[in-house]
């Protein structure tokens, strides 16, 4: 498929990955619509002209509304947290989901992408796991919800009038990227953040415009019924990254912990932070998403989609310093 006059639909344009997929798939001569839950209008979507549906993913009339017209839909959406009621996590990683490909199905849109995630394989899968490897909840709503979107989108898949393409990201990061730059940043600063087992494992990362690149690449070479890991390829230790990223910013190296201390420290953390009415701002379960042991297999991209990482981890983390420099964070 030639991208270019494309009319793209991007779900969540108002999140970080959203919005640079828009600013990509505009540079590539594509038209963006969005479609986002809040009322708040980034003011780079504004100057960039995009069209801004307010509405959620889980209303049939809006997804409709959004899906009008449109060639594409790269479905990014979703509750993306480390714990929670599995019953929100369904409603929109899973409800959310088959509505807006349905939506799109009935609206003529020739390709549906959707962002999910590596997290399907669970916590503890085998070295360089590949797209047929063993998927595991672990009794996560997360990683659950991410398995459960993509068992019921798969069966919508029918191209040549609408084609299902499957995009497992590994750990997106990048300017704007909450879960792995401004959160643990925002940690470091006061000095409350430390990886877990000397940051022994692998942290998967992909650099968001690799992540975006792969995607099209998806697309124009019309992969309709695939799932696909997409990371840097790069086995970074989770000490590596988090000792860089430290650096990066000036400040003093995090500490490590024993994984069941520190699960146990972020759950009184939590407990402490709620019996004052907020928000607790890391869960214990995130400490199983900064462990995970392996790499996953971006082979099936590089073969069939001729995928190749142009931004590696050095790069990326100077173009991350460069945003953190100009953002308030």
């Amino acid at each position: 498929m030639n991208l270019e006059n494309k009319i793209l639909l991007i779900t969540g344009i108002d999140e970080f990955i959203g919005l640079r997929a828009a600013e990509l798939a505009i540079a590539q001569g594509m038209k963006v619509r969005g479609l986002q839950s809040s009322a708040d209008v980034n003011k780079t979507a504004q100057n960039l002209g995009i069209e801004i549906i307010v509405g959620k993913i889980t209303d049939a009339k809006i997804a409709q509304k959004a899906c009008q017209g449109v060639d594409i839909v790269l479905h990014n959406a979703e509750i993306a947290q480390e714990a929670g009621a599995i019953k929100e996590f369904r409603e929109v990683n899973v409800g959310g989901t088959v509505n807006m490909a349905k939506a799109a199905k009935n609206a003529g849109v020739k390709s549906f992408i959707h962002l999910s995630s590596v997290m399907v394989y669970g916590f503890n899968y085998a070295d360089g796991v590949t797209e047929s490897g063993t998927l595991s909840g672990e009794n996560n709503p997360y990683c659950q919800t991410k398995i459960e979107a993509e068992t019921e989108l798969l069966p919508l898949n029918s191209p040549p009038d609408f084609g299902v393409i499957i995009i497992r990201a590994g750990d997106v990061y990048g300017p704007g990227s909450n879960s792995w730059v401004v959160r643990p940043i925002s940690m470091m600063r006061q000095k409350l953040f430390a990886y877990a087992n000397d940051g022994k494992g692998v942290m998967n990362h992909v650099y968001v415009d690799n992540l975006i690149d792969a995607i099209f690449l998806a697309i124009q070479k019309e992969t309709y019924g695939e799932i696909f890991n997409i990371t840097d390829g790069q086995e970074t230790s989770w000490k590596e990254y988090f000792l860089r990223l430290a650096a990066m910013e000036g400040l003093a190296a995090p500490m490590s912990l024993p994984k069941d201390e520190m699960k146990l420290f972020l759950k009184l953390r939590a407990q402490g932070q709620k019996l004052f009415r907020k928000k607790a701002d890391i869960l214990p379960e995130s400490v199983d998403f900064m462990s995970r042991p392996h790499a996953y297999s971006i082979a099936k991209a590089q073969n069939l989609l001729d995928y190749k990482p142009k931004i590696d981890l050095e790069d990326g983390l100077r173009l991350t310093q460069e945003w953190i420099k100009k953002a308030d964070i």
